[in-house]
């Protein structure tokens, strides 16, 4: 006699198939412009993932860039003609609970392109979770917190503007961590909107720096400690992601901030190298760069292994990406610096029927099965770019 058991897996499997994967580039405005070291911008760009299973189960992801292809290589262009003309193929008639077989496959389908590759496998989280009836999070190993200290990033370059800002979340009992994006101006214009800033939060809020690169070795030598004294607790990124020697001898010298990893770390082989450098006190994990959920736990495995602190970045995520990183980061033992998934707060409005909630300076991982989102239909056709 068949083996009852195997059969109903192998039924399971066909009713679980990928049948079809469609993709959609949306571009939502943001309440205030947000300037980094090397662009500016007023919208957010994503590409919506939808995938829809044989048993008729829709799963959702979601894929974020910055003004195009300058933070990575990826621009939402590219990763749409991406996704349907190569990833997306590779997985119809695929088996939608064989994560790792589905990776493997899109890795021979498309060398890099991890923000497409991250939609696509967020998408299948939900899909197969929302089948089982339970979170994504359950499926990466189980949920350790329900909810995560989150930040907010600012980012205007009017110091004045974002002191204001910062009392208003403050005062909502939204955030008391900043991440202040510096590296547009010279390093004293920066310096001195931070001491404006430092001065007007001190004992208040905690402050990030986030350079994004945009400083060399000998400014960084010169500028870091003044961070330091002005009681910045981390600094992020602030040489080219290639200088991986510049930033150990930088973590090395004294009075030298704790420096938060980010463009070097892209997957575990990279996290292994700034390990192994000593070039980082943390990590910031994101899942455009590690190629979805199962690259960020790899990712924050061998950080952990080496001692290295753990911290959610984002990219100004709608509440469809950002959820998919609250179930990420749910089942990490340690997550030291929290995250700063503020995304949906900086958008005019939200791609999903029942935005992410943030209450008491963190944001909350949303119940329910799979990702715990809903597809605003409506909201993703007004916004869809024609």
């Amino acid at each position: 006699m068949p083996d009852t058991t195997l059969t109903i897996a192998a039924d399971l499997r066909r009713d679980t198939a990928v049948a079809e994967i469609r993709s959609t580039i949306v571009d939502v405005p943001t309440v205030r412009g947000h300037k980094l070291s090397q662009t500016s911008i007023t919208a957010q760009s994503y590409v919506v993932v939808e995938l829809m299973l044989a048993n008729g189960v829709t799963g959702i992801g979601e894929a974020a860039t910055l003004g195009g292809p300058r933070w990575s290589e990826e621009s939402v262009e590219a990763i749409k003609a991406n996704i349907d003309a190569y990833l997306a193929p590779s997985l119809i008639g695929h088996a939608s609970d064989r994560f790792e077989a589905a990776a493997a496959r899109m890795d021979a389908a498309a060398k890099r392109n991890n923000a497409a590759k991250a939609a696509i496998e967020t998408a299948l989280f939900d899909a197969v979770g929302k089948t089982l009836g339970v979170p994504a999070a359950l499926l990466l190993g189980g949920i350790v917190r329900d909810r995560v200290p989150v930040l907010w990033t600012l980012a205007s370059g009017d110091s004045a503007q974002e002191v204001e800002e910062a009392e208003r979340k403050l005062a909502a009992r939204l955030h008391d961590t900043f991440k202040v994006k510096i590296g547009a101006q010279s390093a004293e214009a920066d310096l001195a909107r931070l001491r404006h800033l430092s001065r007007a939060l001190e004992g208040r809020a905690r402050l990030i720096v986030d350079v994004n690169q945009a400083w060399d070795e000998a400014v960084s030598a010169r500028c870091l400690p003044a961070l330091a004294d002005m009681g910045i607790v981390l600094v992020e990124q602030p040489v080219p992601a290639w200088n991986v020697a510049a930033m150990a001898r930088l973590r090395a010298r004294p009075g030298t901030p704790p420096l938060l990893a980010d463009e070097c770390v892209f997957d575990a082989h990279d996290m292994l190298a700034v390990a192994q450098a000593g070039a980082a006190d943390a990590v910031s994990l994101k899942l455009v760069k590690h190629a979805g959920l199962l690259g960020l736990h790899k990712v924050a495995a061998v950080a952990e292994a080496a001692g290295i602190a753990l911290y959610g970045g984002c990219l100004l995520e709608s509440s469809i990406g950002a959820a998919a990183h609250l179930h990420a980061f749910a089942g990490l033992r340690e997550l030291a610096w929290g995250c700063e998934h503020f995304g949906p707060q900086i958008l005019t409005d939200d791609l999903v029927t029942e935005p992410l909630r943030f209450a008491d300076f963190h944001v909350h991982l949303p119940s329910g099965p799979g990702l715990g989102v809903q597809l605003d239909q409506q909201k993703l056709r007004r916004y869809a770019r024609q």
